[in-house]
């Protein structure tokens, strides 16, 4: 019993150094990347692909390590559905809800023609136009993010569409799983229809608990009193729910998905999608890295010139079917352009679905590594057309209209909304509230209050002002709500300590911007100033030169105080 009991130490020790290697791995690797100007992803993608058993097979599959990766999705896709209520969900529009379901049908349905067009069987064939149909969640979203293009009209685009193609990875895996089985056609929509009942079952389960338990338990708990506990809640409901769908044989990112969706509706929402930042961090990065220890360099070096066939064939054709479904939705060709490049490469789950199908002999070995191939070969690629997507899109345009008249009208929303003057108003108390006020003649200029307490958040709304709930020392946070397009930040927090985090974190975001900082007393002026306030202002040195004015006025004959 005692060695039992030592051999399964020795295993979790061994898992754990693997997660230590791999995670070193990716940091040394994607710091290399960010110093040349390049995403972190590419970084870890390498780490796994070189620590993999393609090459010197320092983390193997069967390490465990793989499995702890899949929470990095479903943390992703948590994070996202803080990001999207229900109702900013159905808001994307038309061009991203019914062209996802547009875009996963044509390409799938393109694919499988182009493999029967080169000998392939029927069922091998639409098991291949499932796998590529997919395009990267994690990816896609972590560069946009990055890049503060989440809410341009492309971003939004991509996103719909995503999130439409997470919700078919469901049928997708069923169905190529019953393409390799012996079952008809019947037993095939059947099992589909088996598995839209268990959506539905799922959503209605989070409904109920939505409605009738989380209330309860968010009036129990106070942003400034129970950030622990409201951080614990987010993580049981993120894993529980991912657990809760794959017993019910579902996506586990798929139920993380709608958990957050469920939290949206809560003003909790920003605050807690800061919070677990780090731990998303590190399950995201475990990801990347399990999918590059897929790739093998060596069989990919052997084999460049299909792999450079079939990547280059993939990614101009998914370009150029999500291009063609914007154009129907009559998006602005720049953008539906972007919105293709944006969406041009194979996804993740893809490999999921090629792993199936190799499973059940759809796709032979040889396919299957020439699939995984160039699914990598396309994540490698996307950051850098990301990065070109809009700008391509713009300049092709201009060459279709002949016009910068038309260029300008086509301008992006997400760029008109950085042209706007935002303040920032941190805490609305009595300080906050004079500043809020007094913004009012300038109309130019969009004030935003920021608090941790509810009820100042409810009184600033009475008063017309726009306002949101949350902790603005969290650098997540201020990124979410426009930091980096904000002309002034005012701090009127009274706690010195706290003053001075807030003003490291948005100096640290924004170089430019100007900083007012309330500063409670003389002894902390030089710390906001050090941490880079533009103007720190001393509450201690005003209180008494408006009690000397007072006694001043009170002493000299003839001069009564106002």
């Amino acid at each position: 019993m005692f060695l039992a009991a030592a051999a399964g130490h020795s295993q979790i020790w061994d898992v754990l150094f693997q997660l230590v290697i791999l995670l070193a791995s990716a940091l040394t690797i994607g710091m290399l990347f960010e110093r040349f100007g390049q995403s972190a992803i590419l970084g870890y993608l390498l780490a796994g692909m070189f620590l993999g058993p393609g090459v010197f097979n320092l983390v193997s599959e069967e390490s465990g390590v793989p499995v702890i990766a899949e929470l990095g999705v479903s943390m992703l896709l948590f994070a996202i559905g803080l990001e999207f209520s229900a109702r900013r969900l159905f808001g994307l529009g038309p061009a991203a809800i019914y062209g996802g379901t547009f875009q996963v049908a044509g390409t799938l349905g393109i694919a499988a023609l182009i493999c029967l067009a080169f000998g392939a069987e029927g069922k091998t064939a639409l098991a291949f136009g499932c796998a590529v149909a997919l395009s990267s969640t994690a990816c896609v979203l972590r560069v946009l993010t990055d890049r503060s293009e989440l809410e341009a009209v492309h971003g939004r685009t991509a996103l719909g569409i995503l999130l439409l193609q997470d919700v078919a990875v469901v049928p997708l895996v069923l169905f190529v799983t019953m393409l390799g089985g012996e079952g008809s056609l019947v037993e095939v929509g059947i099992g589909l229809l088996k598995a839209a009942g268990l959506i539905i079952a799922l959503v209605t389960g989070f409904l109920l608990l939505a409605r009738y338990v989380l209330p309860y338990i968010m009036r129990e708990l106070s942003l400034a009193r129970d950030r622990e506990l409201l951080v614990l809640l987010s993580v049981v409901l993120a894993i529980g729910s991912a657990i809760a769908a794959h017993k019910l044989g579902l996506s586990p990112a798929l139920g993380a998905f709608m958990a957050g969706m469920m939290l949206a509706e809560t003003p909790f929402a920003t605050q807690i999608r800061s919070d677990i930042g780090g731990l998303r961090i590190i399950f995201i990065t475990l990801f990347f890295a399990s999918v590059g220890m897929l790739g093998d360099p060596v069989w990919i070096a052997s084999n460049w010139l299909p792999v450079l066939g079939v990547t280059c064939l993939l990614m101009v054709g998914k370009a150029a079917i999500v291009t063609v479904v914007g154009l129907i939705f009559r998006l602005p060709f720049c953008h539906a352009f972007a919105a293709g490049v944006v969406l041009a490469q194979v996804g993740e789950f893809g490999v999921i679905i090629a792993g199936a199908a190799q499973s059940t002999d759809l796709i032979n070995d040889h396919l299957f590594r020439l699939l995984v191939s160039s699914t990598l070969a396309t994540l490698f690629i996307t950051p850098f057309l990301i990065r070109v997507a809009l700008p391509l899109g713009k300049k092709i345009q201009s060459l279709i209209n002949r016009s910068r008249e038309t260029v300008g009208e086509l301008e992006d929303l997400g760029e008109i909304k950085e042209k706007r003057e935002l303040v920032f108003i941190i805490g609305f108390g009595p300080s906050g509230q004079r500043v809020a006020e007094d913004l009012k003649d300038h109309p130019e200029v969009s004030p935003l209050i920021i608090d941790m307490r509810q009820n100042n958040i409810d009184l600033a709304r009475s008063m017309g002002h726009r306002a949101v709930l949350g902790d603005a020392g969290c650098v997540d946070f201020l990124i979410h709500h426009g930091i980096s397009n904000a002309r002034a930040i005012v701090v009127t927090i009274p706690d010195p300590r706290t003053a001075t985090r807030i003003v490291e974190s948005v100096r640290n975001l924004n170089k430019e911007v100007s900083i007012v900082a309330r500063a409670r007393y003389h002894m902390f002026v030089d710390d906001l100033e050090k941490a880079g306030a533009t103007i720190a202002v001393d509450e201690e040195y005003l209180t008494g030169q408006r009690l000397r004015e007072a006694m001043s006025a009170m002493l000299t004959p003839g001069v009564e105080e106002h």
